[in-house]
């Protein structure tokens, strides 16, 4: 009877070991997935970042050439007086 219940606790630590390596590559493809999930927010926000950029200096120039037309429009007398 000793001998059947050292192979029944044998059987069980065998079970929780298969267990234990299950949940380990589990475990670690979840950590690659999150990894990859970090990687692609970052480069959203780089992004995301290189657009204000883009739209501020978009801005900039707009502003510019608005001025520009305004001087034009005053020196060529096309502006309505308010």
């Amino acid at each position: 009877m000793t001998d059947e219940v050292q192979n029944l606790v044998l059987e069980h630590l065998k079970a929780i070991r298969a267990d234990v390596a299950d949940l380990r590559r589990e475990v670690r493809d979840v950590k690659m997935r999150l990894s990859s999930l970090e990687n692609q927010v970052v480069q959203m926000h780089k992004s995301i970042a290189f657009l204000h950029e883009d739209m501020a200096g978009v801005n900039l120039r707009l502003d510019g050439l608005s001025e520009r037309v305004e001087r034009i429009e005053r020196r060529l007398e096309l502006r309505e007086s308010a």
